[in-house]
């Protein structure tokens, strides 16, 4: 799924001001890609997936999609699980297939995704006995299981610890290379930008400032003299 934006603005009106949270952006998500955009914090990033996923309407500028109805998925910091339904039952809660009617067709693509992310022993386990990092797993699962042509992820990662949080990159990794979804994933963390992203677009002031290409094959080695300077490269954008 391609993504088209056509000089997009977003202005938020207060009682006695006017933000502007993004200004007069022009850029193209191509299809099958991952893209990755980076920034501090209030440059725009997360408004830039609220207006791709519909959670917010532009104040100008146009959004065009290749197909007139894509599937958007949305993936947020938080994993955002209904605490009274099980791993099972969150997973399948937006789908169509959650119907009583198609339960048991439901059940074995849920078998199997729970297998690649790693949760095949959690099926009828409740959110409150998942560690932080399962969680997370459960809310991607819940995304992917709705088959969406585009995912958007709001720094899905950051709230966890180090080794969590690369076994699900490397996870998300996998999945891209099997499924080849479009993907734009928003984070403050260089190093996971390098790690997963073929492409890194920086943030300043409501503006994209740099648009950068990640030519370096996966599996990628961050102590690798190419993923340091790219590091530098991005972290000079960035400051």
């Amino acid at each position: 799924m391609t993504i088209q934006l056509n000089a997009l603005n977003k202005t938020y009106i207060g009682p006695s001001n006017k933000v502007c949270a993004l200004f007069d952006t022009t850029l193209t998500f191509t299809d099958h890609s991952f893209n990755i955009v980076v920034g501090k914090s209030g440059c725009g990033k997360t408004t830039l997936l609220r207006l791709l996923s519909g959670l917010e309407p532009p104040s100008s500028g146009t959004i065009e999609f290749s197909s007139t109805t894509p599937t958007i998925g949305f993936v947020f910091q938080e994993p955002r699980l209904m605490p009274w339904l099980t791993v099972s039952e969150n997973i399948a809660f937006s789908s169509k297939t959650n119907s009583a009617e198609n339960s048991t067709i439901a059940a074995p693509n849920i078998s199997a995704l729970l297998t690649t992310l790693g949760l095949s022993n959690f099926f009828n386990v409740y959110p409150a006995q998942l560690s932080g990092g399962m969680a997370q797993r459960v809310a991607l699962g819940r995304t992917l299981f709705q088959n969406p042509d585009i995912i958007l992820m709001d720094e899905p990662f950051s709230a966890l610890d180090y080794f969590t949080r690369r076994g699900l990159q490397e996870t998300l990794l996998a999945l891209f290379q099997k499924e080849r979804k479009t993907i734009v994933f928003v984070t403050h963390d260089v190093e996971e930008a390098i790690f997963l992203g073929e492409r890194v677009l920086i943030m300043q002031n409501s503006r994209v400032t740099a648009d950068i290409s990640v030519t370096i094959p996966y599996p990628r080695d961050l102590s690798a003299s190419s993923a340091i300077n790219l590091r530098k490269q991005i972290l000079a954008g960035i400051e």
